[in-house]
Formats: C-alpha cells, sequence, structure tokens
C-alpha cells in the first residue's frame, strides 16, 4: 500500500509570535519551527497501517527551505521518503496548497492520503477537503480510528453531539483528529538512518494565489484586573460592573 502524508511546518505553539517588517508574515527569528500537531497524528497513523503490513510511507510538504527540517524529523520517526515542495517563501493559500499538493500527487501513485484536520497557525480546516475535491476521491474528516481493507478504508469520525463511522473506496484522503493515536518520539537509530533516506526537492512556483494576507496585527493587550472588594458586600459593585462596563450581564 502506497500511503502518503502531507505535512506542514509551523511555529512551535509555545512561540512568541512577533509580526514582521511586512505586516503580513510572523518575524522569523528566533522562532522554533515543528511539524504540525496535526500532522503528527497523521504520520502515526500511516506508520502504524506500514507496520501492520507491506507498503511505502511518503511524507511531502510544501515551503520554504526550512520544511526540509520537518521531513527529514518524519524521516527519523520511519516514513520511508520524502519529497520537498519547495518555494521561495511561505504560501497563505489553502487552495493554492492543495493545487500543489494534487499536481505534485498525479505523478505518484497512493492508495491513501493522510494529513491533520488543520494546522494550528492559520486553522482553516479546508485543506484536505480540498486535495480530496481536486483529485476527484473520498475525503474522511476528523478521523479517530482507521481501519483499511483490501481496497476499502472504514474510519470513525468525529460529529457534533457523537461519532460517525463511514466506509469510502480507496484512494481517499483522511484528516487526523487528536486521540487517533500517540505519535511516537524518534529514536536514535532512527535519526541516524533518516540522513541516508531520500528526499526529493521539487521547485514549485505557487503563482495565482486567490487568498491574500493584506495585515497582521497581534490582539489588544488585556487590560488590568481590578478588586473590587471582599465578601458578599463586594456582590452589588461587581455585579454593576460587569452589567454597565464589561457589558456581559
Amino acid at each position: 500500500m502506497n500511503l502518503v502524508v502531507c505535512v506542514s511546518q509551523v511555529p512551535d505553539t509555545a512561540a512568541r509570535v512577533k509580526i514582521g517588517p511586512d505586516a503580513r508574515h510572523i518575524d522569523e527569528q528566533d522562532v522554533t519551527y515543528v511539524v504540525n500537531p496535526y500532522d503528527e497524528y497523521a504520520v502515526e497513523a500511516a506508520l502504524q497501517l506500514k507496520e501492520a503490513g507491506e507498503g511505502t510511507v511518503t511524507v511531502v510538504g510544501i515551503g520554504p527551505q526550512r520544511v526540509s527540517q520537518a521531513l527529514r524529523s518524519c524521516l527519523a520517526l520511519g516514513c520511508d521518503e520524502a519529497v520537498h515542495l519547495k518555494t521561495t517563501g511561505p504560501v497563505d493559500d489553502p487552495l493554492q496548497q492543495a493545487r500543489i499538493y494534487a499536481d505534485a500527487l498525479k505523478e505518484r501513485p497512493y492508495d491513501l492520503i493522510l494529513m491533520g484536520k488543520q494546522s494550528v497557525d492559520d486553522d482553516t480546516q479546508s485543506q484536505g477537503p480540498m486535495l480530496a475535491t481536486l483529485l476527484a476521491v473520498p475525503c474522511l474528516s476528523e478521523v479517530v480510528s482507521i481501519e483499511v481493507g483490501e481496497r476499502e478504508v472504514t474510519v470513525t469520525r468525529e460529529v457534533e453531539g457523537g461519532k460517525q463511522t463511514v466506509m469510502a473506496d480507496l484512494p481517499a484522503v483522511i484528516t487526523a483528529q487528536k486521540g487517533l493515536n500517540e505519535p511516537r518520539y524518534a529514536s536514535l537509530k532512527g535519526i541516524m538512518a533518516s540522513k541516508k533516506k531520500e528526499m526529493t526537492v521539487i521547485e514549485v512556483d505557487p503563482a495565482g494565489a486567490a487568498l491574500e494576507v493584506v495585515e497582521l496585527s497581534l490582539p489588544p493587550p488585556r487590560p488590568e484586573g481590578r478588586i473590587v472588594g471582599e465578601g458578599p458586600e463586594a456582590v452589588p459593585e461587581l455585579v454593576r460592573l460587569l452589567r454597565e462596563e464589561a457589558k456581559i450581564l
């Protein structure tokens, strides 16, 4: 089985983000980039499917030179090969990203494409469905369990108020939700082996974006808190402030 995992590289969620000089992107200086956490569930799922039977795992990523670090870390976990769709800078439009993935994947065989349900930097949750539409294959989103048959896949996905079991023919696109598995850590052996694994670099031109980031701005600073008193005597003043100033009552 040919398994493909699409991964994105995002700023560490613990990083203190600053706006860059162009006011359209973050300042990358001193920012640590990591594999998107939801994509880690997709990588782990692909590795488990590979270990349960014969197959290979190819990890694919879009972006500038630094994205190769994320792809190399996936190779250290056990992925077999990597494809870096290299651009001169970040690609902000999710439809543009999906088109780049689709163009690359049309040239290679695949049975199942996995990715995180969303990336934690833009939170669009749209790339998986867009990619499936462009490839004309089923899309199974927010998946928390996977069972692959000979030519079909059965998944459990989270829906509002419960869970849903769905079956689809292969090939298909799956987006991974938290709870699908527990991502593994790279071993020293895996890290050393990753240095010998193949990484194909394909230069791509991300032209024709339909979405453009005009400006980034940080949220306004949170106002300082106030102590209005102690005990039951403070309740009337607190209620007044919540009603007249905070306007939440």
